[in-house]
């Protein structure tokens, strides 16, 4: 049986790559990258202790990469680990663990060769058997993984030798390769088939010294590290300040050395320090208010929809992120995916239309919780504010919760009916239906389940005519804006500052932090 082979050995697949070789398959290609972070590209030099100051984490933190919900832990995760492929800053997706891979003409079965000589944290050879242990820890049906949807395609997984893995998938899936560079897929060292998740350790460019959930998290270099243009840092600090204005001194004074998500409201005062650069990359990460559709008065499509017309987005996206984003219209798909049709119409604030939807949910007017906290997102109190304050206009009152930032990604999200939240991109337009808004999903924040988007959902998965495949993404999408839990308004660009001691390349765009890889990549200039 012929196969399509793309070898990192060679040459990084690029997306062009893969659209070829989705093409030999007859299937579709990736997102494209979106935006560009400014290059400061000094000669690369090792040393220093590097200190990142990140606006969330929380005491119940776990080391297991299943559990990674936010930046905080997703930063320390690569720092500590690799994964079968990587997202690389240009975009294009580059073999780490994995060396090369190649599937069958109809994209069910992948073969993965893996890297000789890398090597664990305790020194151990990473072999075939530690990547299906680390794998299979998210599979399953006692497993409680953030990454178990994405792997729920998956019908076998094996060794074929110490350097061979191989899966089997219950459908065809070009976008495979892409799926198992998910932060969540660390490749840990296994005992007998099973990984020790909690151990912290892995085979990156660091190896964990001091893990304090919710405050501090220290790795020191990894001096076998396999990737010798890489992890320049001698040590790493990573410090858990989910309040803005805390992280924003600590740069200002020099107590950290870059951090994420400022605050765009005072952004100018940051832009007028000489020692600060400010970044900002636009990588389909969105803001999100999620309504649990399973509990009452969301379970009504139109109190959700009242709720989504009684938002004035553009007032949003002015007041809240100062034009470092778009506005969104209700589903995870920028322009930048393969599949966006950009023939839906873009939803706009109109109170009379919220009314009359309120008025067939049978409310005369409607008074809903909303819980909020900066740890969602940089500014969500104050966009929970302005929403309460033109939902007024619609005859619906929001009661604003302010709740503590440590541990609301435990306390609130997925627990509380409505609350604020935010999504990083996705690389594939599978990926982002399939981890947010499939059924059954652990990370459905809507609970929702309409059972023709599940089904699109499976079949455009393995649907191997592009034109029909684009369909079935066309359809999802309008089904999601109209019927769909979340009120997503925003596209966020990624936003943070770092002092300009600190040396970079293009800013990767799949994630905030340079793809979640500032640690590795980045170096005192």
């Amino acid at each position: 049986m012929k196969v399509k082979r793309h070898s990192e050995s060679v040459t990084a697949l690029t997306r062009r790559d893969l659209m070829k070789g989705a093409a030999a398959l007859g299937v579709a290609g990736s997102v494209t990258a979106l935006g560009a972070g400014p290059v400061r590209a000094a000669a690369p030099k090792r040393g220093g202790a590097f200190k990142l100051g990140i606006g969330s984490g929380s005491t119940t933190d776990s080391l297991d990469p299943g559990t990674y919900a936010d930046n905080y832990m997703q930063s320390v995760g690569g720092a500590l680990h690799n994964c079968l492929t990587e997202v690389a800053n240009d975009g294009d997706l580059r073999g780490e663990v994995a060396e090369s891979w190649e599937a069958t003409p109809d994209a069910k079965t992948w073969r993965f060769r893996l890297r000789r000589g890398i090597t664990f944290h305790n020194g151990k050879d990473v072999t075939a058997d530690d990547v299906v242990a680390s794998i299979n820890h998210h599979r399953g049906s006692g497993s409680q993984s953030a990454a178990k949807p994405i792997l729920e395609p998956v019908a076998d997984l094996r060794a074929e030798d110490p350097h061979t893995v191989v899966f089997t998938l219950t459908g065809g899936n070009a976008d495979f390769p892409y799926l198992v560079s998910d932060y969540h897929l660390a490749i840990m060292p296994a005992v007998d088939g099973k990984v020790d998740a909690r151990s912290g350790a892995g085979c990156g460019g660091y190896v964990l010294e001091r893990f304090e959930p919710g405050v501090v998290t220290t790795v020191k270099r990894n001096p076998n590290y396999w990737k010798s243009d890489r992890a320049w840092f001698d040590a790493v600090e990573f410090l858990a300040i989910p309040d803005v204005t805390a992280r924003t001194n600590a740069l200002t004074t020099g107590a950290i050395h870059a951090m994420n998500r400022i605050d765009l409201k005072t952004v100018h005062f940051l832009e007028r320090n000489q020692k600060i650069e400010i970044y900002s990359v636009n990588g389909g990460q969105h803001y999100s208010f999620p309504m649990n559709t399973q509990a009452a008065p969301f379970s009504d499509v139109n109190v959700r929809l009242a709720l989504k017309l009684a938002m004035d987005r553009e007032k949003l996206l002015s007041t809240l992120l100062r034009g470092y984003g778009a506005v969104a219209n209700d589903q995870p798909l920028t322009p930048g995916y393969r599949y966006f049709d950009p023939s839906i119409p873009q939803r706009t604030y109109d109170p009379d239309q919220a009314r009359h939807h309120l008025k067939k949910a049978g409310h005369d007017r409607l008074s809903v919780d909303l819980h909020a906290s900066d740890a969602a997102f940089a500014g969500a109190v104050d966009a929970a504010v302005l929403f309460k304050e033109q939902a007024a206009k619609a005859g619906i009152d929001i009661n604003v919760v302010r709740e503590p930032n440590d541990g609301y990604w435990d306390n609130v999200w997925m627990k509380k009916p409505f609350c604020a939240s935010y999504w990083g991109g996705k690389p594939t337009a599978d990926w982002a239906f399939t981890v947010g808004y499939a059924a059954g999903a652990p990370w459905n924040d809507t609970a929702w389940n309409n059972d023709r988007f599940n089904q699109l959902l499976v079949a455009a998965r393995a649907e191997l005519d592009d034109g029909k495949r684009a369909q079935m993404y066309s359809e999802m999408q309008r089904i999601l804006r109209d019927d769909g839990g979340a009120i997503i308004p925003l596209f966020a660009n990624y936003t943070g500052a770092l002092s300009k001691t600190v040396g970079h390349e293009k800013l990767a765009s799949n994630w905030d932090l340079d793809g979640l890889r500032a640690a590795e990549r980045w170096w005192f200039a």
